[in-house]
């Protein structure tokens, strides 16, 4: 079974949705496509030339969102402990989303492989996504 992970520092990002101009056209907002280059950048930097997850995929992503400056340093504590979880944006889903769209041709050949997806939400000190995949391998 191959295992590969990787931490995506910083505040965690959803995909947002398609914008669409009053000529029809539509377009992906920059902030999702700089957040996907990002997320390729620090999957990259740590699996570069390795070659893509052929079989079904199981991943699992953590969130890890700041904690509010205007909270009590008892709630601060309780926030850090995992006693209060984040149910706010962005959406679990969406987290998802991002991070599984931008991986697409670059840790497995489409997204369409993973089977499986865990995504989870906590509150951090210090913000970022980790990612963890895993193929599965059929016996």
């Amino acid at each position: 079974m191959i295992v590969r992970n990787f931490i995506i520092p910083g505040k965690p990002m959803g995909k947002q949705r398609p914008r669409v101009l009053k000529n029809g056209i539509s377009y992906t907002p920059k902030e999702t496509v700089n957040y996907e280059v990002y997320v390729k950048q620090c999957y990259l930097k740590e699996y570069a030339g390795k070659e893509l997850l052929n079989g079904p995929v199981k991943i699992k992503i953590e969130a890890y969102m700041p904690i509010p400056k205007s909270a009590s340093k008892k709630i601060q504590k309780a926030m850090k402990a995992g006693q209060i979880r984040p149910a706010k944006k962005p959406d679990w889903d969406n987290i998802g989303k991002i991070i599984t769209d931008a991986l697409n041709g670059i840790a497995y050949d489409d997204d369409k492989q993973i089977v499986s997806c865990l995504v989870e939400k906590y509150y951090s000190d210090a913000p970022m996504v980790y990612v963890e995949m895993r193929e599965i391998r059929e016996e």
